[in-house]
């Protein structure tokens, strides 16, 4: 099956305490939007999946959006049923959220 959208949540960890998406919620994130994804009947269609470091530590918790590339952070459960509804549904990101480095 080919999925329209894939979300990439970063559940990195790094050694020594640094700071890293992993360490601040990375999996709960991913379950959060496997959640609220199939709650909305997208299942299937939109994949949530977890992944390594996205180069956005100092940012995080970090995510991306394929294939339209576009990176959220510092992303919290709170803001997963946002991005669903106006970016994933609605196919506007939330400029708010979106990382502009």
């Amino acid at each position: 099956m080919k999925f329209q959208k894939h979300i990439f949540i970063c559940t990195n960890q790094k050694e020594a305490g640094k700071a890293c998406c992993g360490e601040q919620r990375g999996m709960e994130l991913v379950q959060k939007f496997r959640d609220v994804l199939n709650e909305k009947g997208l299942k299937g269609t939109v994949r949530a999946q977890r992944a390594g470091c996205l180069d956005a530590c100092k940012f995080g918790p970090a995510l991306v959006v394929y294939p339209d590339g576009v990176f959220y952070a510092p992303v919290s459960p709170d803001d997963v049923e946002r991005i669903v509804n106006e970016h994933i549904i609605g196919g506007k990101a939330v400029e708010e959220l979106v990382l502009n480095w």
